[in-house]
């Protein structure tokens, strides 16, 4: 195969525009090759299957099937368009109430907002910071009486912590409320001894460049129902009926997966559980080197859960600690170390002022104490050490 500099001349001499992380950059998640990558797209250009469509795209839609043990799945363009299409699948439209837990990325609603939706907002349950099932279930009881149920719940997992799917589920399905999770940041992780997501009417997963499994891009919708994928297929691919010509007795959207993107997901997958390994690893060695300190403690983990620790977080008390969790996160940047804080909760968004929101006591402290660490699955012990020495030494001050 011809190097890449004989068929594109730019690979041929340096970037000067193009900014390259110093050796001594730690960042929070960065994207971590497996080396088969570039086998896989060289076959991929090979069979000459670049569009969404292909071989390649239905073996990874195949391979996420069987990871998540959900039969039918379409990957798509992102895990926002995934979720996008989980929406107009579920048959929202404006006016309708969709209700989600605050401690979230803006994803997990913004589609369903700029359908014309009304989002409403609950509070996390703190042994798990993902939606408080209970809260939920004595909200829907109280929109059951008012006669005003939501269109749909969102779950949401949250840093690689699944929602308990049995409980929220449990409670949508005494009102006939569907449950669409955004799992986009929990694949490989375990509820009720079942993957992240696994029984709610539709999931949606990420492969951003930050995830355990990147794609460079992309995501994934899921469902047992093989008419829903169905659905999202024709949807994705911009609503074309069959026909010679261009027909559409509806509109729809450009949200199928690339075969190249595809191409590089298949690579990463079979790696995953080796992914959570490490990174359960890694936040094992930050609760052990910290967890005695005094004002720190970690993101807990409920019995029924196993989490995928896509990103480890702590929880700083100042008081006791003597410092608060930006002045960690300052003096962690200025040794070249990425962190963040967690989640600002979606109802102390100006961009959802006006949403209800139920609770959020709970969000609100865990965004204002929260602290994300550096947690890539690549990262070494003697990477991390840095992290933890640097914490060490602000505590000592």
């Amino acid at each position: 195969m011809a190097p890449l500099s004989a068929a594109f001349p730019a690979f041929a001499r340096p970037n000067r525009s193009l900014r390259v992380a110093s050796p001594e950059a730690l960042h929070l998640s960065p994207p971590h090759l497996v080396g088969s990558e570039l086998e896989m797209l060289r076959l991929s250009l090979e069979s000459g299957w670049l569009a969404p469509a292909g071989p390649g795209l239905t073996a990874f839609e195949g391979a996420l099937a069987e990871v998540m043990q959900i039969p039918h799945a379409l990957a798509t363009a992102s895990g926002t368009a995934a979720l996008h299409l989980a929406f107009r699948l579920l048959g929202v439209v404006p006016g309708d109430e969709v209700w989600a837990p605050t401690l979230t990325f803006v994803a997990s609603v913004a589609p369903a907002v700029q359908m014309g939706a009304r989002p409403r907002f609950l509070d996390v349950d703190p042994a798990s910071w993902t939606l408080d099932p209970w809260l939920l279930r004595d909200e829907l009881h109280a929109a059951a009486r008012r006669g005003r149920l939501p269109r749909c719940v969102v779950s949401a997992d949250l840093y690689g912590q699944p929602a308990d799917i049995a409980a929220i589920g449990a409670a949508c399905a005494e009102w006939g409320v569907p449950l669409l999770s955004d799992s986009a940041c929990a694949l490989g992780a375990e509820q009720h001894g079942l993957p992240a997501g696994h029984g709610a009417r539709l999931v949606a997963l990420s492969f951003n460049g930050n995830k355990i499994i990147t794609a460079g891009g992309g995501g994934a919708l899921l469902a047992e129902e093989p008419g829903l994928i169905a659905q999202a297929r024709a949807l994705a691919t911009q609503a074309k009926e069959p026909a010679p010509h261009y027909q559409h007795e509806t509109t729809g959207f450009n949200y199928a997966m690339s075969s190249l993107l595809a191409a590089v997901g298949q690579a990463q997958l079979p790696s995953l559980p080796a992914r959570v390994v490490a990174r359960r690893a890694i936040f094992e060695r930050y609760r052990e080197a910290l967890g005695h300190l005094p004002g720190i403690s970690f993101m807990p983990e409920p019995g029924w859960a196993r989490s995928s620790r896509w990103l480890s977080v702590m929880l700083v008390d100042p008081r006791a600690f003597g410092a608060d969790r930006e002045q960690l996160r300052r003096a962690l940047a200025e040794q070249g170390i990425e962190s963040r804080p967690v989640w600002k909760p979606l109802h102390l968004q100006p961009a959802f002022r006006d949403a209800p929101a139920v609770g959020g006591a709970v969000a609100a402290g865990l965004f204002e104490r929260g602290l994300c660490l550096p947690s890539g699955s690549a990262m070494g012990p003697a990477e991390q050490a840095r992290v933890i020495s640097l914490l060490r030494w602000l505590h000592r001050r």
